[in-house]
């Protein structure tokens, strides 16, 4: 009995492990991006709240004197710290070390409701970024008093050792 419930038990596990996982995707199966999209009425710029956020990100660093260069996994985290109001999120770009932008993650804005969550993650082998890399993020809100958090997280390692830091967005002038 312990052996068919150990072989039930590994046969499980084997199969759970080759569902494919689609980037954005909960545990519905929806996708998440898109169950947070705006409908097309609501007018983000025209809004009270207005921001641009502008967050570095390190999809790798250089740790020695011959500049060899370690990889880092990166994710954007977007935080709505209010109880009461949504978050408008209408861009986020990310631009490579020159300047040049990599990728749009947004073609609709998205919402965020009070005291919700959205997170975006370059992977480790995605080195299109550079040590310079960044994102820039656009939000709006009726609440001119929002104080959203946003900022990235990397994580690498090297050798034996791991290591992770923050990088805090910055509110930068809307031109």
């Amino acid at each position: 009995m312990k052996k068919l419930l150990f072989a039930s038990f590994l046969i499980s596990i084997t199969l759970t492990a080759c569902v494919e996982i689609k980037p954005n995707e909960n545990i519905e199966g929806e996708d998440r991006l898109e169950s947070l999209e705006i409908s097309k009425d609501i007018d983000v710029k025209n809004l009270d709240y207005q921001d641009i956020v502008y967050v570095p990100i390190y999809s790798d660093i250089y740790f020695d004197e011959s500049s060899e260069k370690c990889l880092l996994s990166a994710t954007l985290s977007i935080r709505n710290t209010s109880f009461n109001d949504s978050l408008f999120v209408s861009k986020i770009d990310y631009f490579n070390t020159a300047g040049h932008l990599v990728r749009s993650y947004l073609s609709t804005p998205i919402s965020l409701s009070p005291m919700a969550s959205v997170n975006y993650v370059i992977e480790r082998e995605d080195d299109s970024g550079g040590s310079g890399a960044n994102f820039i993020v656009e939000l709006s809100g009726n609440n001119k008093n929002l104080k959203p958090i946003i900022e990235a997280v990397m994580i690498g390692n090297y050798g034996n050792k791991s290591f992770s830091f923050l990088s805090p967005g910055e509110s930068i002038p809307m031109d």
